[in-house]
């Protein structure tokens, strides 16, 4: 038996079924204290309401002072900016135990006509980049342990805010979603970057839009980490949300997600850390509803995972709280014609190699068939460089923040092998 804490890992071509799985490593299960709070240094026109700048041994010119002055004065009432400017986000909570590693942040103006707020952690130059792309309800923040741990094993991280996220830029039309416009705002990123080649990890709809990215430009990807959602081939029968209505119903989260305007109705009556807490703390193995007849009360208490703090969910509100939730949700609205946009690839192969990390309570390892598809040879087929799937036991869906040291242990082990 795997005992608790372990990790699953089939090496890619593998037979899997009828054998019991091999234990890869023994993962700390225990509860973690809360992370003390560390600041990140930030340029002057991204997240400069932080009040917890921590510098020690500072030499402090009279121009750092008014800086520091005005970014103070604009955290605590703003009087700085004009009515109509948008109020700075406050800077995130960060852990102590890489107090040696810095998060700069910059807005970048992609050649897609998108601004995208950028996180950035490790070498500026002459190291290899690592592309690190979030899901939903999620920011660059979710992948603030894993940009630690590369920048400390010499790479260069790189998150953003993906477009309708955060600090970047939101389109307000659904259409303006689909796989190939985030597509080419990963691709105008990198370019950016000064980078041919990156490597990329991700994570829920990152993960989406990475398999298409390398669907679409594998010349652009060294290799690829993907959590929780795996490769779905293209179906040319049916579009993804009419499937998915007919697996599971109009309640599906994802069919009601299509109505627009009416889950934003339910989003703000609940509230926007309640809607953060109820999406964090989901852990059941299955399909997620949201009835029609509402998805709870805002006064139900929904305690917070072990992985998740307050402070880092105050943080999360904050940013949802400014710009809500439509951008992400369009992601979902914009799956039927990405579908169609896409047709030209109907049966390619994903050519970039790549390392497959999931939950086993993880709600997207339940989809009907899908453990069929990833154990007996589906996936293989489909992206025939797999190196290795790796199910770890006994964690959910937000996978890189329930276990942010074994994961980025498993991508730094990964890339490594392409030196």
């Amino acid at each position: 038996m795997v005992g608790k804490g372990g990790c699953w890992v089939w090496k890619a071509g593998e037979p899997s079924a009828g054998r019991e799985p091999r234990l890869m490593e023994r993962c700390d299960t225990s509860v973690r204290e809360a992370p003390t709070p560390l600041s990140i240094v930030t340029s002057p026109s991204i997240d400069t309401t932080a009040p917890r700048y921590h510098q020690r041994n500072l030499q402090c010119s009279p121009s750092m002072i008014r800086t520091c002055l005005h970014e103070l004065c604009i955290s605590f009432c703003s009087c700085l900016l004009p009515p109509s400017s948008p109020r700075p986000a406050p800077s995130p909570p960060m852990a102590s135990d890489e107090s040696s590693v810095t998060i700069t942040h910059r807005t970048v103006e992609l050649n897609t006509g998108v601004h995208l707020h950028v996180a950035e952690a490790g070498p500026a130059s002459g190291a290899p980049t690592v592309l690190l792309l979030h899901g939903f309800p999620e920011l660059w923040y979710t992948w603030r342990h894993q940009m630690r741990a590369l920048a400390a094993a010499g790479y260069r991280a790189v998150a953003p805010d993906m477009r309708g996220y955060g600090g970047s830029d939101a389109p307000p039309s659904s259409e303006q979603y689909t796989a190939l416009h985030v597509v080419g705002d990963l691709v105008a990123l990198i370019d950016s970057l000064g980078e041919k080649q990156v490597f990329v990890v991700a994570h829920d709809w990152g993960a989406i839009i990475a398999w298409n990215l390398c669907l679409l430009r594998p010349d652009r990807v060294k290799a690829l980490v993907a959590l929780s959602v795996v490769f779905t081939p293209r179906s040319p029968a049916r579009r993804p949300v009419d499937g998915l209505k007919g697996l599971y119903g109009d309640e599906y989260y994802i069919c009601r997600i299509q109505e627009h305007g009416a889950i934003e109705a339910e989003f703000a009556r609940l509230g926007t850390e309640q809607v953060l807490r109820k999406f964090f703390a989901y852990r059941t193995p299955g399909p997620l509803f949201i009835p029609y007849s509402g998805w709870g009360s805002p006064d139900d208490e929904v305690p917070l995972p072990s992985w998740i703090t307050e402070e880092d969910i105050k943080y999360y509100t904050t940013q949802f709280d400014k710009t809500g939730f439509t951008g992400g949700l369009n992601y979902y609205r914009a799956l039927n014609e990405t579908w169609e946009l896409t047709s030209p690839w109907t049966g390619a192969e994903i050519k970039v190699p790549t390392k497959f990390v999931v939950g086993d309570l993880d709600l997207t390892y339940h989809t009907p068939g899908i453990q069929d598809f990833i154990h007996k040879g589906g996936l293989k087929k489909f992206v025939p460089l797999l190196d290795e799937v790796v199910v770890m036991k006994d964690v959910g869906h937000f996978i890189n923040e329930e276990k942010p040291e074994e994961v980025g242990a498993l991508i730094i082990s990964f890339i490594q092998k392409f030196k």
